[in-house]
């Protein structure tokens, strides 16, 4: 099993995660919501929720939001900001225990192209979306996103001789304004359309203290000497030249479908 698989390593980073990666992925989130007529009558789906961004973006239209996580300890932090209108489930988003075409607007935002079964997690999304609603699903472009991207990209810079982890199919695929069209198509939606939106992800450079913690779920990480970690370590403190944060312009693509 893959860490990535595992809700207990969620579990453990949801404060970091709450921290440090969800106001970057809420500008995606505002992103996506754009392309969608939310209305305070609508109801709304966010599988794979994380700390909740667009669960809670979503809400502040006045639309009914179930926000749904496998990881107990994401679902809690949604819980505990008492959001009126925003429910939190611990839930499979490959086996929705929720009813057909019950929702308005489904969305995923850089959760199902983690799923093991990600081809599932689309048609149980589709599945429960009704009649005319709306399939939302966003995923990372290349490489993913902010720290992940910067140090795949230093190391090709550093150690061009070093092959970098592949990555799994579902970003290869899913990561291509192709890929994501025909996945939606696939799972059950029809007439997507692919925005690829770029937005800095502007890395702390306190977390640099903890650089295991920071990038140690990446096999490129763990696969270097302590020496190519110091020198990767050295050049992000070069490029922010003395700034707390450094940006890491990162592109995701957010496909909207019709079901």
């Amino acid at each position: 099993m893959s860490e990535f698989d595992n809700p207990d390593h969620w579990t453990s980073a949801a404060a970091r995660y709450e921290r440090n990666a969800h106001p970057y992925t809420a500008r995606y989130a505002e992103a996506a919501l754009s392309h969608v007529p939310l209305t305070p009558a609508w109801r709304v789906l966010d599988v794979a929720a994380g700390t909740g961004a667009l669960a809670l973006a979503a809400a502040r239209t006045g639309a009914d939001v179930l926000a749904t996580d496998f990881s107990p300890g994401m679902v809690a932090l949604i819980t505990e900001k008492r959001v009126p209108n925003v429910q939190a489930r611990v839930m499979d988003g490959q086996a929705l225990d929720l009813p057909d075409a019950s929702f308005d607007a489904v969305f995923s935002m850089f959760g199902v192209f983690l799923f093991p079964d990600w081809r599932a997690g689309l048609a149980e999304m589709a599945r429960v979306t009704r009649p005319g609603g709306y399939g939302v699903v966003a995923a990372w472009e290349g490489r993913g996103a902010g720290p992940f991207l910067l140090l795949g990209n230093l190391i090709q810079a550093l150690f061009p001789e070093r092959e970098l982890a592949p990555m799994p199919d579902s970003m290869t695929l899913l990561g291509t304004e192709r890929g994501l069209a025909g996945a939606l198509r696939d799972a059950g939606y029809h007439d997507p359309q692919i925005e690829r939106v770029t937005r800095d992800f502007d890395l702390e450079m306190s977390l640099l203290d903890d650089a295991d913690g920071l990038f140690g779920a990446s096999p490129d990480w763990t696969g270097l000497t302590d020496a190519q970690r110091r020198t990767i370590i050295a050049e992000i403190g070069r490029r922010a030249d003395g700034r707390p944060r450094l940006p890491v312009a990162s592109t995701a693509m957010i496909g909207v479908a019709r079901r």
